[in-house]
């Protein structure tokens, strides 16, 4: 299927990571110019590297901690100078450590604001100006399952994250009449580095193995399996596509069917 981002330039943010990288792979597969940011220079390049031998199209690397807003705007503007304006922006965060939603120290909140969302809210409004000038953008923030079914000591992620899915849907409904689409994509149990570290702190908390963790997480997903990053990465690519144009301020779930709720 010819999704027709050949040419766009897209920006993924995070992508050193897992879901990053194979988001950004799935874009340049189709074409999309890429534009990569992330906070490790070695991941990043890594990412850089396995999209390199996969398409032949510009990919533009920034090793830059988001949560510095001026390096973002330096980066953003040196984006706009050698591939063009951003046409598609998809907003990615780490995630946080592990905490309960209660007595957690208020800097700590306040500290994990400012890294995971923030940025976001600040990037896309960086990047809005042209798409609103072209009439064409697409803005695709990944979230958590923890913004449907908020997951037990994940407070701070299910609280920031749903921060996110409704500043999210808000933009949706500005920016729909100039050409622009904002979208939220929702993992489950996808096989990247970040689920096994959630994995590992699980077995250390409950005192059982990671292959334990991991076949009592299988045995609640129905198509009894962790996702494939390349699958997260694909729907990425579409909902980004001229095939996804009528799809706005929605929240697509790549879980399996893991959530339980309808």
């Amino acid at each position: 299927m010819d999704l027709k981002i050949e040419g766009k330039t897209a920006l993924v943010l995070a992508a050193g990571g897992g879901l990053g990288c194979a988001i950004a792979a799935s874009l340049a597969l189709e074409g999309a110019a890429l534009a990569l940011c992330d906070i490790d220079p070695r991941a990043l390049e890594t990412t850089a590297s396995h999209i390199r031998s996969k398409a032949d199209v510009p990919v533009l690397t920034e090793a830059a901690d988001l949560g510095d807003l001026a390096a973002m705007d330096s980066f953003v503007t040196r984006v706009s100078q050698k591939l063009g304006d951003i046409d598609i922006l998809v907003n990615i965060s780490g995630g946080p450590p592990p905490t309960t939603a209660a007595n957690v120290p208020a800097q700590k909140w306040i500290d994990q604001f400012e890294v995971m969302v923030v940025p976001i809210i600040h990037v896309t409004d960086l990047v809005l100006p042209a798409m609103r000038k072209k009439r064409w953008g697409r803005i695709i923030t990944s979230a958590s399952s923890g913004v449907v079914a908020p997951i037990p000591r994940l407070g701070i992620s299910n609280t920031l994250r749903s921060a996110l899915v409704g500043w999210s849907k808000t933009l949706a409904g500005e920016v729909a009449a100039d050409g622009i689409t904002v979208n939220v994509i929702v993992p489950g149990r996808i096989a990247t580095k970040r689920v096994r570290q959630l994995d590992d702190a699980r077995a250390a908390q409950q005192g059982q193995s990671v292959e334990q963790i991991i076949q009592n997480s299988t045995a609640t997903i129905p198509l009894r399996r962790y996702g494939e990053p390349e699958e997260y990465g694909n729907v990425v690519a579409f909902l980004a596509s001229n095939k996804a144009s009528y799809i706005n301020g929605a929240m697509i779930r790549v879980d399996g069917g893991m959530i339980q709720s309808v």
